[in-house]
């Protein structure tokens, strides 16, 4: 589980921002937290960013993609310069480092990681194991020269930090050289962590007729009204040359997804050396009984956004699943009541057992109600005069009751992260709209 996220010097966000899952003192939907029992813990199954156009929600997203890329990248040798963006509103802060922490509990431990980059090194690298009554420094990398725990002190991590390049974390490199002693946090970030931008698109699973997965897709396809009866492939009786040529080094029993220009997804595996293409379809009842074909470019794009998140919602809800979601403009084409159903539908069955997590960005302000989140659950981006965006929840606002209507007072402007709008003046209409 994502316990807490702290960027510094990245995009817009010119200050240190910290983003918390760790539950606040209040009471309000209190059955539903995570508990942690080693720790005292309680920690949030849910999360929603709220604040204006270019406040910095869809950043904050960014950074956590960032970071996922770097731990998980390991052997790839593109330079973090290519993809770091420190604040460039602030001509010192350009020449400032950009700093990350992230702190997770895996397998009902803790740990801290930590790093900074500047012109494309990593120059300072921390890793600590914490538990219920210290912190344990693993490792920490800086100036060229890294420091391990005395019982990493070996022959073997020393190594794999010689060979480790600077623009790569040396937890990354110990994975690569298959030093199993990380493997569980890079596997939180490649395997746990999943981050869905707007633009993401669904990726099936292999065989939807006889997945189970499958049959619960198509029975939450038809509680939410899309009018789609369920999903299914269709073999595609030639492959296109230009597919052949895309996927020619595809290895054996290799599997890819292919959205082509016009929307359709495509599977794309090989079997005995040969390609083998299927189109996702969807099928609709007909009104004399029968079943009518649709491709997927023909739904809405609501239908089609629903298909993109449900997988995900049933990673969520799968029982002694571990899965942290981050959904970038969640509400993206859906109807509020949508979004609500499928926020509730995830949180009925959190309990203090449950390890899944949802955090999402959104503008839709009918979801800003007590009775479905907590104050510790709703933050507010907002972005100053001097174009920094700032981070903060709810619960930081000591006038915010939990009986009072937060939704008529963030609109109010009260708490900020709302648009900063002048009077504007059209020409040809010779008018001012306040």
């Amino acid at each position: 589980m994502l316990l807490t996220f702290a960027v510094e010097n990245w995009m817009s966000f010119e200050k240190e921002a910290v983003f918390s899952m760790v539950a606040s003192s209040e009471r309000q939907h209190s059955d539903r937290l995570s508990r942690v029992s080693k720790y005292d813990l309680k920690i949030l199954p849910i999360a929603a960013v709220y604040g204006a156009n270019a406040s910095g929600k869809s950043n904050l997203f960014r950074a956590l993609h960032f970071v996922k890329t770097l731990v998980t990248r390991q052997s790839q040798r593109e330079s973090p310069k290519a993809f770091a963006q420190p604040f460039r509103l602030n001509s010192k802060s350009i020449q400032k480092p950009t700093r990350f922490r992230i702190e997770m509990l895996i397998d009902e431990t803790i740990y801290e990681l930590s790093f900074t980059i500047q012109n494309g090194k990593v120059i300072e690298e921390k890793l600590v194991k914490i538990t219920s009554t210290s912190e344990r420094e693993l490792y920490r990398r800086q100036l060229g020269k890294i420091r391990l725990a005395k019982s990493l002190n070996t022959t073997r991590m020393k190594y794999a930090f010689e060979g480790t390049r600077e623009g790569q974390l040396y937890l990354s490199n110990c994975v690569s050289q298959r030093i199993e002693i990380f493997n569980p946090i890079y596997s939180w970030f490649d395997n746990t962590l999943e981050l869905i931008a707007p633009d993401d698109r669904f990726e099936p699973f292999e065989s939807l007729s006889r997945d189970p997965k499958g049959a619960l897709l198509d029975m939450l396809l038809q509680r939410l009204d899309t009018g789609i009866t369920h999903l299914d492939y269709e073999p595609m009786d030639s492959i296109p040359q230009s597919i052949k040529d895309a996927f020619h080094d595809l290895k054996e029993n290799g599997r890819a997804i292919l959205v082509s220009p016009f929307d359709e997804r495509l599977f794309i595996s090989k079997h005995n050396g040969e390609l083998v293409a299927k189109k996702l379809m969807t099928y609709h009842s007909t009104t004399d009984g029968e079943m009518a074909r649709f491709d997927l470019r023909h739904e809405s794009d609501g239908s089609k956004r629903v298909i993109d998140l449900l997988p995900a919602f049933i990673d969520l809800c799968e029982k002694g699943s571990n899965k942290v979601y981050v959904i970038d403009e969640l509400d993206r084409s859906l109807h509020t009541v949508l979004s609500r159903h499928l926020l509730e539908l995830y949180l009925h069955g959190c309990t203090a057992q449950t390890r899944t997590q949802l955090m999402f960005t959104t503008h839709d302000v009918l979801l800003m109600e007590q009775n479905l989140l907590r104050r510790d659950e709703m933050w507010i981006t907002e972005r100053g005069r001097a174009g920094a965006s700032t981070l903060s929840s709810f619960s930081e606002y000591r006038d915010v009751r939990y009986d009072k209507d937060i939704r008529k007072s963030y609109l109010q402007g009260r708490l900020g992260g709302i648009p900063r709008l002048s009077a504007v003046e059209f020409p040809s209409v010779g008018k001012q709209i306040q």
